[in-house]
């Protein structure tokens, strides 16, 4: 995949400066985007109009130049690194080897990420290069927007997501309950911690793995980021939240789901019904050339108009709505652009999750959440999984 890196051309332009320097390794999404190559260690990355590598050893350098998108890979002995450190030490002599590196390219001005490391900074700086700091994460921007490769690349890992979430709606829906109102299956008590390692253990064979993720019930519903613990419990909601990574593209999904065995209280029904219906809302708006503000207020509407609090609404708020109503996901699972207050213009390419919820530890949690695809004239929804709260033995 070679993406079109025309804003961050632009963007050089605008703050006249040579290049945008990245040193980190391919955890970083912006890393690896630019780069192309997944590396464990720190590397710099140099964009000239051309993409440029710089390695510390030469570990990488081989498999770099075959796999990597760089018009050149380069190494620190390339720029007499063992030679500069018993002349100046080794943390002045990898300033010198990469000033050198940038020079080597005719660049003597940069620009760099926010998280940009501080030390390489002020070490550039030293050997007379302009470093300065890209408040506006330009390449991060350039990343909300994908290609039709990047937009399969998450389908993909969507169809493992799908799997993994039948798995636990399998799990708690075949559930018998005990005399403490326990979900109980295979005579063993229910817990997150089991729905979750079935969740894993179903992503990996599907290709994913993911660090974490929630399954919460009942009060730990309440929380939205809470990832739950504990006895599963009928008549209880349970909200379940994948976001998976594909080990070969490195690109995610994510999905929610709230499911309940047994039977809902009426305000907990209500909120389902309601979520649904924000979800909707979200979506009616959902096209190229509104912006991520509407597509929230839309969902904040529904919730509004029905008397429950939003943060919109009142920004001190803990019940109610207290998230915003989605985010990009790519390389990272929150990333640009933002659905939510202050949200911008949405484009064709833009990936984004649509996931309205309620909270309150009276009551428990509900959220259902899709991930979509603004295209030309509207959006496609890349979740082929049913929403229903009850799930019951068949």
């Amino acid at each position: 995949m070679d993406p079109d890196l025309s804003a961050l051309d632009d963007h050089l332009d605008e703050r006249d400066v040579d290049g945008y320097v990245l040193h980190s390794d391919s955890d970083d999404a912006d890393q690896y985007y630019l780069s192309g190559f997944d590396a464990p260690d720190p590397f710099v990355t140099l964009y000239d109009g051309e993409v440029r590598l710089l390695f510390a050893r030469s570990l990488e350098y081989g498999r770099a130049k075959a796999e990597s998108r760089a018009a050149t890979v380069e190494r620190y002995v390339d720029f007499d690194h063992e030679e500069l450190i018993e002349q100046y030490g080794r943390h002045e002599a990898t300033d010198r080897a990469i000033a050198r590196f940038l020079a080597s390219h005719g660049v003597d001005s940069v620009a760099v990420p926010p998280r940009f490391p501080l030390r390489t900074a002020d070490g550039l700086r030293e050997q007379g290069v302009s470093v300065t700091a890209d408040r506006e994460s330009a390449l991060t921007g350039v990343r909300a927007t994908k290609t039709d490769e990047e937009i399969e690349y998450v389908r993909e890992t969507q169809r493992a997501n799908e799997a993994a979430m039948a798995r636990a709606e399998e799990l708690i829906a075949g559930a018998s309950v005990d005399g403490k109102d326990r979900l109980v299956h295979d005579g063993d008590v229910l817990t997150s911690e089991r729905v979750r390692g079935a969740i894993e253990m179903t992503l990996l064979q599907h290709g994913c793995a993911l660090d974490e993720t929630i399954v919460a019930c009942g009060r730990d519903a309440a929380d939205p980021h809470d990832r739950g613990s504990g006895a599963l419990l009928a008549d209880e909601p349970i909200i379940v939240d994948i976001f998976p990574r594909s080990k070969d593209s490195k690109y995610h999904s994510d999905m929610t789901r709230t499911f309940l065995r047994g039977t809902p209280g009426d305000t907990l029904r209500e909120w389902y019904d309601l979520t649904a219906e924000a979800k909707a809302a979200a979506l009616e708006v959902l096209e190229p050339g509104t912006t991520g503000e509407d597509v929230h207020g839309a969902a904040c509407d529904v919730y509004e108009d029905a008397g429950l609090p939003t943060l919109r609404s009142d920004e001190r708020t803990e019940t109610g709505f207290i998230h915003s109503t989605g985010h990009g996901v790519g390389l990272d699972v929150h990333e640009l652009p933002r659905i939510s207050t202050g949200g911008g213009e949405l484009q064709p390419g833009h990936v984004v999750t649509i996931e309205p919820g309620l909270y309150d530890p009276a009551v428990g949690g509900v959220r259902i959440e899709d991930i979509v695809v603004v295209t030309e004239d509207g959006y496609e929804n890349l979740v082929d999984y049913p929403e229903r709260l009850v799930v019951d033995r068949q």
